[in-house]
């Protein structure tokens, strides 16, 4: 195993099973898997457990109380294409990794079954699912490991893909850019779905650079180009409108999601995603 990749494993198992403390265990608390109870809304309660009709007919808002269930099966899908293989502080790569690393430590540390996922033009490749360490481990190897130069992502026909493979109700974990348009919609009404976004700062606030060689790490195909101030502006433009109409289509699934650049703490921002505390 090389160097770094054990140093991050080390980091990563540490803030794992040392650093989540208090009533926060896991990072894992399913929107809800067994009906418990209906419970009057109190200040901090999620709103999107309000029963409506119950909320409607009382005057009242009343909020649904669930048990998780035993086990959960937790799935990490990332969507591993030759747009990783970049990065100003670290490849995205990297982090998508790291990602991995602390979904599959936490589901082992909670008793849950993990099982790890690879996505690509390739299709989809599905790890056996595991509750050992050495399970996550070889996993998070792999993508580490993994060659992406000249593979595409392919979030369209990956994401039926997993419709179709994971038929287990999972809280499961789209890794990966979202650099190319995608649907969750099916996947989320079947899952739990949480989709953790891995960006490079200066990939959606680049500087002008001048006359450049562009090669499109995924497809090969190479571009001359002048990318001067104007040409900033209008890409710019594109990763913001492409951005917004992304989150639009996760607000409206109910799906929950984080934006991760390469310079940030995986771990800390997943933790207050999942409203636990560090």
């Amino acid at each position: 195993m090389r160097k770094r990749l054990k140093t991050l494993l080390i980091k990563t198992k540490r803030q794992v099973f040392s650093e989540m403390i208090g009533n926060n265990p896991s990072l894992f608390h399913g929107e809800g898997y067994d009906f418990s109870e209906l419970r009057e809304y109190q200040v901090g309660d999620d709103i999107r457990k309000i029963d409506w009709t119950i909320t409607a007919k009382l005057q009242k808002p009343y909020v649904k109380l669930f048990h998780e269930e035993r086990e959960l099966s937790i799935v990490a899908a990332c969507v591993m294409g030759g747009s990783l293989f970049f990065g100003t502080h670290r490849m995205k790569q990297e982090v998508v990794t790291e990602v991995a690393a602390i979904v599959g430590y936490s589901a082992v540390k909670n008793g849950d079954l993990f099982a790890g996922v690879v996505v690509n033009s390739r299709g989809i490749e599905v790890e056996r699912p595991t509750k050992r360490l050495f399970g996550v481990n070889r996993f998070v190897e792999r993508l580490d490991g993994m060659r992406l130069l000249g593979i595409e992502g392919d979030y369209e026909s990956g994401m039926q893909n997993l419709f179709r493979r994971i038929k287990r109700r999972s809280v499961l974990f789209v890794v990966g850019d979202f650099l190319a348009p995608v649907d969750l919609g099916l996947l989320s009404r079947r899952h739990e779905v949480v989709a953790v976004i891995v960006r490079d700062r200066f990939e959606e606030r680049p500087q002008p650079l001048g006359q450049v060689h562009l090669v499109d790490p995924e497809t090969g195909e190479t571009l001359q180009t002048h990318f001067d101030t104007k040409s900033v502006a209008r890409y710019r433009a594109q990763i913001v409108a492409s951005d917004k109409r992304l989150y639009a289509h996760l607000r409206k699934h109910r799906i929950r999601f984080v934006k991760i650049f390469t310079d940030e703490d995986p771990f800390g921002k997943l933790v207050r995603l999942f409203g636990g505390r560090v």
